[in-house]
């Protein structure tokens, strides 16, 4: 078997299921003094006539900034996720949650735009839509979604629970840094060939000027900082829609089966079931994530709801990333994936 000379990884982010499962240390629990200075933070923003976007500015949380301020050092340097817990989902409206999480969110940095549409705040829920259309998101979906990290190399990736399923839609994450670590061991081919280039399908959503495809290594290095890039299988394969040689490799395809094989081991992951009003905070450059599928309840309003945002740290705090990510980064730099056209009648 062939050697690697890529280093193992010691640092808290690449932690094991068991770890994490028996720690509540990642859940943060909001008791009735952060809620209520919450409520006045929101008042604040109501009674000024304030819509998103808004800065943190507006939404100050004094007593909560340092604990704030700890969850964000604890994403970028400790296990590289966080859930926030005890917002009192159903006592607002859904307006107000979200004027609530953007608020809340706007202290971990800037937001910034998720899809061709400018969303800054996205609706994660069922649309109807089919993962077989090559422009269709799988958030759109209701289907199970593969082990990956978010398209754009965004630095944390926010999730609020509006409304959970009628059953199924569990969250899953795995430390890509701890899969790093297992194919080092056991197949260490495979993560050499995830160092180069993969070819993938922007799905209708490439900014103007750019090819729908993108290329970039689904892991890198830069100052000592191992980064992952992964995402849902089908962006891999729909990319041979512009041509063969965009198609992954036999060799590629091998690896990344590998990835969601490991990323999918028992001993490996957390799962965690959403309650209404929790808030999930994911470090997108060393985390993987996915989800269960779900059945939503059949009544109109009681559908599975989540709201995302997708959030740039400040520059100062901003992971060093290889050249062919932080090429894809300047679009973070510009605001996120610019607002498209529609296309002509």
């Amino acid at each position: 078997m062939m050697t690697t000379s890529r280093p193992r990884i010691t640092s808290p982010d690449a932690w094991v299921g068991p770890q994490i499962q028996h720690d509540a240390g990642w859940i943060a629990r909001l008791d009735e003094d952060d809620v209520a200075e919450i409520d006045a933070a929101l008042s604040r923003v109501k009674s000024g006539g304030l819509r998103i976007p808004f800065g943190s500015s507006a939404f100050p949380l004094p007593s909560l900034q340092a604990r704030l301020d700890g969850m964000l050092d604890e994403i970028e340097n400790g296990r590289g996720f966080q859930l926030i817990r005890g917002i009192p989902r159903r006592r607002y409206s859904d307006e107000d949650c979200e004027l609530i999480y953007w608020g809340i969110a706007s202290h971990f940095g800037t937001p910034v735009s998720q899809n061709a549409r400018g969303h800054l705040l996205g609706h994660v829920r069922d649309e109807g839509r089919q993962i077989e259309d090559p422009n269709a998101r799988a958030y759109q979906t209701n289907v199970r979604m593969d082990f990956h990290t978010d398209m754009l190399p965004i630095d944390v990736l926010g999730l609020f629970c509006l409304r959970t399923a009628k059953s199924g839609g569990a969250s899953k994450l795995t430390s890509a840094l701890t899969v790093h670590n297992v194919l080092r061991e056991e197949r260490p081919d495979l993560l050499e060939a995830l160092y180069g280039l993969f070819h993938l399908d922007w799905r209708g959503e490439e900014p103007a000027g750019e090819q729908p495809w993108f290329s970039i290594p689904m892991f890198s290095e830069s100052q000592g900082k191992i980064t992952a890039r992964i995402c849902s299988l089908v962006y891999y394969e729909s990319a041979a829609r512009f041509g063969e040689q965009y198609r992954p490799t036999a060799l590629q395809r091998e690896a990344l089966l590998a990835v969601q094989e490991i990323a999918n081991r028992p001993e490996l992951m957390l799962t965690m079931s959403f309650e209404e009003g929790d808030i999930q905070l994911i470090n997108n450059h060393t985390m993987l994530h996915a989800r269960e599928a779900y059945e939503d309840h059949p009544e109109p309003g009681r559908q599975r709801h989540l709201l995302r945002m997708w959030i740039a740290v400040p520059d100062g705090r901003r992971r060093p990333l290889a050249a062919a990510l932080a090429d894809r980064y300047r679009w973070v730099q510009r605001g996120g994936i610019p607002r498209k056209a529609p296309a002509a009648a």
